[in-house]
């Protein structure tokens, strides 16, 4: 395998068995001229256990934008890049972006070397739809900020999937709970690839009490995925419609799905959906 001159190579790393660690991971890694890691510390464990012996430098949150500059240098001068994070693909909720950007304004090459992905592997194994998905990464880490949030995804009818620290699980779960209802589908999918690994599905209700009960599921780098809100021509019966389509006649949209609801009892929002849909 040839190594482009300065060329970016965004490497993808294992999430935790060195197993997935992918050979044209390791020939790019070998033969970089410099390695930009998230944790220099943590990405030299995985290196020594290579044999890699390729320099690394240190690009993280809090010196991304900074570091990105010299290392486009770096390449305009005909060195090649290798981006790695921690664990799994570089810029998924991890350093890179910043310097992903301005390689490509500055009019060098970044070649992307694919591999493990938390999100991804997750997702794979939920059970859960995943034609249609959409990624939020880690909720807000306050309660108000992290409702509101959740509060915006409500209705959002793709698979959601999100990334949540141990010591704020809990909180998490039982929020999305209150927000989405207890009997949404959900699955929580923890260290994966590791020795550890647990992938448990249930009601967001049922999830929060099994968490409650057993510390041990509190441990450990969770993935979790949330079935999408249901359908509104699945919950508009045809009484429903009636109504809506008799209100559709005489006022907007929006005062249609309004007094819709009131007359139905079905909520607002799903009778707006559904009447936009109608007009499609």
């Amino acid at each position: 395998m040839s190594i482009i001159s300065g060329a970016l190579y965004v490497v993808a790393t294992p999430i935790g068995n060195l197993g997935d660690m992918s050979a044209r991971a390791l020939e790019v890694l070998q033969a970089a001229t410099v390695i930009a890691a998230e944790d220099t510390r943590h990405s030299g464990k995985l290196l020594h256990h290579f044999g890699i012996k390729t320099k690394t430098i240190a690009l993280h949150d809090h010196n991304e934008r900074m570091v990105s500059e010299s290392i486009v240098a770096r390449l305009q001068a005909g060195e090649t890049v290798a981006l790695v994070s921690d664990a799994g693909t570089p810029l998924i909720s991890d350093p890179g972006y910043h310097l992903v950007a301005q390689a490509r304004a500055a009019g060098c090459q970044v070649i992307p070397v694919p591999g493990a992905s938390a999100l991804l592997a997750a997702l794979s194994a939920s059970g859960l739809p995943s034609d249609r998905f959409t990624f939020e990464g880690f909720l807000p880490a306050k309660a108000g900020a992290r409702r509101a949030k959740l509060e915006q995804l409500q209705d959002d009818p793709r698979t959601l999937v999100f990334y949540e620290a141990p010591h704020r699980i809990e909180e998490s779960i039982a929020a999305m709970a209150a927000v989405f209802g207890g009997e949404r589908p959900a699955v929580i999918a923890r260290e994966l690839t590791k020795t550890f690994e647990t992938i448990h599905g249930d009601t967001l209700s049922a999830l929060s009490n099994w968490l409650a009960a057993d510390a041990n599921q509190r441990r450990g780098e969770f993935v979790v995925m949330v079935g999408g809100a249901p359908q509104a021509e699945l919950l508009v019966d045809a009484e429903a419609e009636r109504v809506l389509c008799l209100l559709l006649e005489e006022v907007s949209l929006k005062q249609a799905a309004a007094l819709a609801a009131k007359i139905t009892g079905v909520k607002k929002n799903l009778l707006y959906q559904f009447a936009l849909d109608l007009a499609r």
